[in-house]
């Protein structure tokens, strides 16, 4: 009998193994796209030498000349590529922030009268970076840092932005040529809040002074204990806290030029890079591990992830602030790197989801910050090393050879416990660069110890392969690690004979 492998889009793996059957159950490096599963792009190298320290911001633009350029911010330097060259532009007298988080902060995270009333607790959090432009001036803010301004000459360092607070959690642009402080200094005591936003005056990033002429302000937010992170929405601005997200709209009004509204609590943030907003939609993790997205102008919700278990259960403790989230908008795709505690405390795995049909997908590398193709035409990331990799290009691992896999279920062939001899396999591979390897794994039953057949080699342009697997209970693993490598499976036929009752 001939037998079709025909899966549904999307990895199934928060039940047990047979649980799932008829569906993918693990996967690295495997993307689903239009239904069927593929190889994700290669990388390469942007440059041959890598920046200082961990990167924890990235962002490219480019100016009025129409010259590209990509600023990093790692937890020790503030870089930036330009013209083939990359530039150390670290304000004076910036000193290196923590590479790893610490437990905390709560109570017993530090020793008794460490530190001041009011002043931020930078000591428990990796350093990372808000990265923006204004026009072609790149503004840079290490958390609980100075904002700082960079004027796109590379012969020069970045400078503090006159008058703006002295401690901001995370700093960002607006549309209405405004920069916005988000948990920061309070005007007029000067205390830190991390509950407070003030925004600088329309047009003038030095003016942060409240006066009934300008559009410079201060707001106090409730609900929440410290402010996480915020991003540019419509034409508002979403600001997540610990606890919950709000929305502000710019008002027009100089006695209040700004408004925050409450969407959701519960709906927190866990670490200031783990969100990525695609169009009009935001996706996140929140302090409970758990995904969410919020389209503009609904409610913020849960994302069913069948995947989950895995990264809640191992994403490495006090770590949270190294995720790194980043749209790879080509396929529809949006990606979370994290530091998983089986690996250590980098980032050195991803998972993602597909926006197109909600499948997701595994990837069994790390990178410490990522964006999406913009002006450079490539998605752009950053190993845990310094390396700067131009993402979906090619076919290879820099150079090396890339490994994919993707298995499926535990399944039986037919109900009833029938035991099987698969015999053969008829490929259906689209673009197939390098050998693909078939590993199957049979059972007599579902709890039974799992025997391992092959690997058999599938070569390109194979149109049979023929080999001899028994068993009632059946599990099919596809891998691939070739320079270069590539596949878009289809739907491989399969050869099975009955062989009887177990």
């Amino acid at each position: 009998m001939r037998i079709a492998l025909d899966v549904p889009p999307g990895l199934v793996s928060d039940d047990t193994t047979f649980s799932s059957t008829g569906r993918y159950e693990d996967a690295a490096n495997m993307r689903f796209w239009r239904g069927r599963p593929q190889t994700i792009g290669g990388w390469d190298a942007v440059t041959a030498g890598a920046a200082a320290g961990k990167c924890r911001g990235l962002i490219s633009w480019a100016d009025t000349a129409g010259n590209v350029t990509l600023g990093l911010g790692t937890h020790s330097k503030l870089y930036v590529y330009q013209g083939g060259t990359l530039a150390d532009i670290t304000p004076a007298g910036l000193s290196a922030g923590n590479e790893d988080g610490v437990s905390g902060p709560g109570f017993g995270a530090d020793s008794y009268g460490t530190g001041t009333y009011g002043s931020p607790r930078s000591n428990y959090y990796p350093r990372t970076w808000a990265l923006d432009t204004y026009g072609q001036t790149l503004i840079a803010n290490p958390r609980l840092g100075n904002i700082y301004q960079w004027t796109n000459n590379t012969a020069a360092v970045a400078a503090r932005v006159l008058n703006s607070p002295a401690s901001v959690t995370y700093a960002l642009v607006m549309f209405t040529r405004q920069i916005m402080a988000l948990g920061c200094n309070e005007e007029v005591s000067g205390t830190f809040n991390p509950m407070c936003i003030r925004f600088s005056d329309i047009e003038t990033i030095t003016t942060w002074t409240t006066t009934s002429p300008n559009n410079a302000g201060e707001v106090i937010l409730e609900g929440g204990v410290r402010i996480v992170a915020g991003r540019r929405f419509g034409s508002g601005v979403a600001v997540w806290t610990d606890n919950s997200v709000y929305f502000g709209q710019y008002t027009g009004d100089t006695s209040d030029p700004w408004r925050f509204d409450r969407i959701e609590e519960n709906s927190g943030l866990i670490g200031p890079n783990a969100v990525a907003v695609v169009g009009q939609t935001a996706y996140w993790i929140a302090p409970d591990k758990q995904f969410r997205v919020w389209p503009l102008g609904g409610t913020p919700e849960i994302i069913t992830c069948p995947i989950r278990s895995d990264f809640a259960d191992n994403l490495a403790e006090a770590q949270g602030d190294k995720i790194y989230a980043a749209s790879v908008s080509s396929f529809g795709e949006v990606w979370w790197h994290y530091p998983d505690s089986r690996d250590g405390v980098e980032n050195s795995r991803s998972l993602f989801v597909s926006t197109v049909d909600g499948s997701w997908s595994r990837g069994n590398f790390g990178r410490t910050a990522a964006i999406d193709a913009g002006v450079i035409g490539y998605p752009i990331m950053v190993s845990a090393s310094g390396q700067i990799f131009y993402h979906e290009l090619g076919g290879t691992a820099n150079g090396a050879a890339l490994d994919w896999s993707i298995k499926t279920a535990d399944q039986y062939i037919q109900d009833g416990g029938e035991q099987f001899m698969i015999r053969s396999i008829y490929p259906d591979f689209e673009d197939q660069v390098g050998a693909v390897s078939l590993t199957v794994h049979t059972r007599k039953y579902p709890q039974a110890t799992a025997k391992t057949h092959g690997p058999f080699v599938l070569a390109e342009g194979r149109g049979k392969k023929d080999f001899r697997s028994t068993g009632a209970v059946f599990a099919l693993k596809f891998s691939g690690n070739s320079n270069p490598s590539y596949v878009r499976m289809g739907k491989p036929i399969f050869d099975a004979a009955p062989r009887g009752t177990r």
